[in-house]
């Protein structure tokens, strides 16, 4: 590089190069029998819709720069990728596209992996796998077949969602409003066969565990507390008024039999058996079929109005002689849920009282708040579920809400309905088990066979795999594994007589649910390699979308409990440590019809008063909000225009350094355009160093002011780099990063005027240092900087520096940060700071950005190494 000072860093010609070079000597690849401590870094793979965006780009990076800085550490690093590659989109693709949805995959897995190999990312790729390659699927029915026999699979008839376009039965979660997610029809409830994983087993455990993941977000652990959804509540007989055939009594489920005087109603599920019963009557039997149409996500049950119709029956209030609650069929009660039956307590549940107030039925507030007047209290629009004592409730009168219910479990305990106790207590789980047949083509196909003789058998594992057809057809509705000709007729593994095939594949969250495990030997025989598994298990850092922090993880929870009594592992939890990375987003743009435009066809201009015309026709182009990238609002960048414009480590680093990793990062022609700037200046400064490295080099020597202040950066800035990316804080790492290239060049300048043998080797070492921190972040560009540095090796396979911890000592002063004069929190700096460099880490702390909301300080007062003042 010497005497070339003046060239630019060609990314076309550096990336294509160094990616070559790491591909020639395997710098990735985790060599079987590596005596290392294991390191596992796994970022959620892809779905291979065709093109990778900004958000996998922001994703992958995060991981990488991980993984790099661990096996400069000494790891012996696992940073592998694969493709969650079935599921109905490809079917989509076959009847739109008239092309098979295996070819369809696959051409897209081709594409993306060329973009994903252009962003320079240290993967193992000879672990490779795609969830829909039969070795990988193979797999997965061993895995059915083994938890099949140890219990942990059943069959049974439940009710579902069912999208009658797609002809599938859809999860809650792809029940939107009352809609197919992916369709848009009205979803329908049908009863069908299914085969359903056990995960209700689990649910205690699954519970308790998460207290041991502390390496997770506290949100997405409590999201995970929610939906396992533990409630400690009474079982409780309602004896009927006047009998109902052979029925006598409504049994309800509640987790407020303390509230049991407020009582103004029973509601049942209609899909209760009293509710069939009844549905002779005509009323009764739509409301019935009209609730069947909502759906059975729980979400769409909640924000659904609160609808029901009077069965004429009436039940004997439990507490209250001679009194009644009339009888509704609900729509907001489930059956899988407890008993399928509640008793409404209007004033202390909202959808109780939302009820009431439809159908005028009394509230009677039983619990008073603390300090509230038991003659003026009223519940008005919103029920009153917080603590108190209990009144109105003769005996339970003075109560405090646990002290009344154990004393009202106690006393139904002690009397006697229908043969049994009135009440007994019981631990109910929102959880429930996990239903996986879905009725297409594109999945793994369920290795079980049905016959008229033997009932169902399950195939024998010699006869493994059972293996996707391939002349199928999509001009039918409907799964086209039920429609082919020969594939699903098969003689019966126990008698030899005919029997077919199950023609259900299973939930593509399957496929999800253990590939991590896989991942550790992808070409097994078995499942796993036990032995290498549990060496490389838990993955010590999972990344990935929020969105996926209740099924995903709950599902792969459960999956490794069921491998471990299966004997494919043995370890408690899959992931040991969690990130969940915030959006990339962008602005959106209109013309004057309100249709979108994409961000590559305007030009904006201005500064505070920034304005867009359309590129092409000059028209004004409207400049609106700050929205998640999406194709249907246009807002994307296309990565691939990014690398080919400015490179994949400017990429990187724009989506590393622009924001906290946890919450969203604004994507800005200005912000890409100033991580390019700094590629270029770090180039140049190696080409700076490099002119004076003729001079010769001694060791630094302290006694020099100049080599003393570069020293304490260079080493302060290598502790806490590698701090900063320990704790996935890589703005904060660039930020650090940033400091020192500043220091660098001031201190280049300063060694130009005066090339002392002592500033010459802080030189040396300042450079080198530098080039090894930007190495995980920007790996083409160090490459490039540490050849020309006449280095021996690659950068990615030198170790992380070490800092000198005398050069450490005294060095940084922590400074307390208010807003408005309140402490909100506090910073560790060097000494001397500039204002700058203050300012930017004291707006960075999270209880300080939560002030701003977003928002620019009006002021921040510092005083140098004492105190900041943000005014907001």
């Amino acid at each position: 590089m010497t005497g070339r000072t003046s060239e630019r860093y060609n990314p076309r010609v550096e990336e294509p190069r160094w990616q070559k070079a790491w591909d020639e000597a395997r710098s990735f690849v985790l060599e079987p029998g590596d005596t290392r401590e294991p390191y596992y870094v796994l970022e959620m793979f892809p779905y291979p819709s065709g093109r990778i965006h900004m958000g996998h780009v922001r994703n992958y990076t995060m991981g990488d720069v991980l993984a790099r800085y661990k096996r400069a550490k000494g790891f012996a690093v696992l940073h592998p990728m694969g493709w969650d590659a079935f599921g109905l989109p490809a079917e989509n693709a076959a009847m739109q596209n008239k092309v098979h949805p295996k070819a369809w995959t696959y051409a897209n897995i081709a594409t993306m992996r060329d973009q994903l190999k252009s962003i320079g990312l240290g993967i193992d790729w000879t672990r490779e796998f795609a969830t829909c390659d039969v070795e990988y699927y193979s797999k997965q029915q061993k895995l059915f077949l083994d938890m099949l026999r140890e219990g942990l699979v059943t069959r049974r008839k439940s009710k579902v969602n069912w999208d009658p376009v797609d002809m599938t039965v859809l999860a809650n979660e792809q029940v939107v409003d009352g809609r197919g997610w992916r369709s848009g029809a009205v979803v329908e409830q049908r009863e069908l066969n299914q085969w359903a994983f056990k995960v209700s087993d689990y649910a205690e455990d699954l519970l308790e565990a998460l207290d041991t993941l502390d390496h997770w977000p506290e949100k997405v652990r409590t999201m995970q507390r929610n939906w396992i959804g533990k409630s400690e509540g009474l079982r409780l007989l309602f004896e009927l008024d006047t009998p109902k055939d052979d029925c006598t009594s409504i049994e309800v489920f509640t987790t407020r039999p303390d509230t049991i005087f407020g009582a103004s109603f029973i509601a049942i599920s209609a899909d209760h058996p009293l509710a069939k019963a009844l549905s002779e009557q005509p009323a009764i039997a739509a409301f019935i079929a009209e609730t069947h149409r909502q759906g059975t996500a729980t979400e769409a049950i909640d924000k659904a109005e609160k609808l029901g119709v009077f069965t004429g029956l009436h039940v004997k209030h439990p507490v209250k002689p001679g009194a009644t609650l009339p009888v509704y069929v609900a729509n907001f009660v489930l059956m899988d849920y407890g008993t399928g039956a509640i008793f409404g307590c209007p004033a202390h549940d909202q959808r109780d009282l939302d009820f009431a107030r439809r159908y005028g039925l009394p509230v009677i507030p039983v619990v008073l708040p603390e300090g509230a007047d038991a003659g003026e209290f009223e519940v008005e629009a919103e029920a009153y579920n917080g603590p108190g004592r209990i009144y109105h409730s003769d005996f339970l009168d003075g109560l405090e809400i646990d002290a009344a219910k154990k004393k009202i479990a106690e006393y139904f305990g002690a009397r006697a309905l229908d043969n049994r106790p009135q009440g007994t207590v019981e631990v109910n789980y929102r959880l429930r088990d996990w239903g996986v047949s879905r009725q297409r083509y594109w999945g793994c196909p369920i290795p079980v066979i049905h016959c008229e003789n033997c009932g169902t058998v399950p195939v024998p594992d010699k006869d493994l795999p059972v293996v996707l057809p391939e002349d199928v057809t999509f001009d039918r509705p409907g799964n086209p594994l039920d429609h082919h000709p020969t594939w699903k007729h098969v003689a019966c593994p126990k008698c030899g007589g005919a029997a077919t095939r199950e023609t259900d594949t299973m939930d593509t969250f399957v496929d999800s649910s253990w590939y991590f495990a896989r991942f550790t030997a992808p070409h097994a025989e078995t499942p796993t390699i036990p032995g290498v598994a549990n060496s490389l298990l838990p993955v010590d850092q999972y990344i990935g979308g929020v969105e996926h922090a209740i099924l995903h993880l709950l599902y792969s929870r459960f999956f490794t409990r069921a491998m471990k009594k299966t004997g494919h592992l043995n370890i408690e939890e899959p992931f040991k440590g969690l990130f969940t990375q915030g959006m990339v987003v962008h602005e959106t743009y209109r013309d004057a019809s309100g249709e979108w435009v994409s961000p590559a066809d305007i030009t904006i201009s201005g500064g505070d008063n920034r304005t867009a015309v359309h590129a092409t026709t000059g028209a004004a182009i409207e400049i609106g909000s700050i929205e998640k990238m999406s194709k249907s609002k246009k807002n994307v960048v296309d990565p691939d225009e990014i690398v080919r414009t400015y490179g994949a480590d400017t990429a990187r680093w724009f989506m590393l350094s622009d924001s906290p990793p946890e919450r969203d990062v604004q994507w800005t022609e200005a912000g890409i355009e100033g991580s390019s700037r700094f590629l270029q200046r770090v180039w140049k400064l190696v080409g700076d160093a490099l002119d004076l490295f003729g001079n010769p080099a001694g060791a630094p020597d302290m006694s020099d002011d100049e080599t003393a202040t570069i020293r304490r950066l260079v080493h302060r800035t290598v502790a806490n780099v590698g701090t900063e990316i320990e704790g996935l804080r890589f703005n904060r790492a660039v930020a650090q990063i940033y400091e020192l290239s500043n220091g660098l060049a001031k201190f280049i300048a300063a060694t130009a005027a005066n090339p002392t043998p002592g500033r010459i080797g802080a030189l040396h070492e300042g450079i080198e240092r530098l080039i090894q921190l930007v190495a995980p972040m920007m790996p083409h560009l160090a490459e490039a900087c540490w050849a020309a540095l006449g280095k021996s090796g690659m950068i990615c396979d030198a170790g992380w520096p070490a800092a000198d911890p005398a050069l450490l000592v005294d060095s940084d002063v922590i400074i307390p940060v208010q807003v408005n004069g309140k402490r909100r929190g506090e910073i560790t700096v060097p000494k001397g700071s500039p204002n700058d460099l203050v300012e930017r880490e004291a707006l960075s702390i999270d209880a300080v950005a939560r002030m701003l909301d977003g928002k620019p300080p009006k002021k921040v007062v510092i005083v140098p190494d004492r105190i900041i003042n943000v005014v907001a």
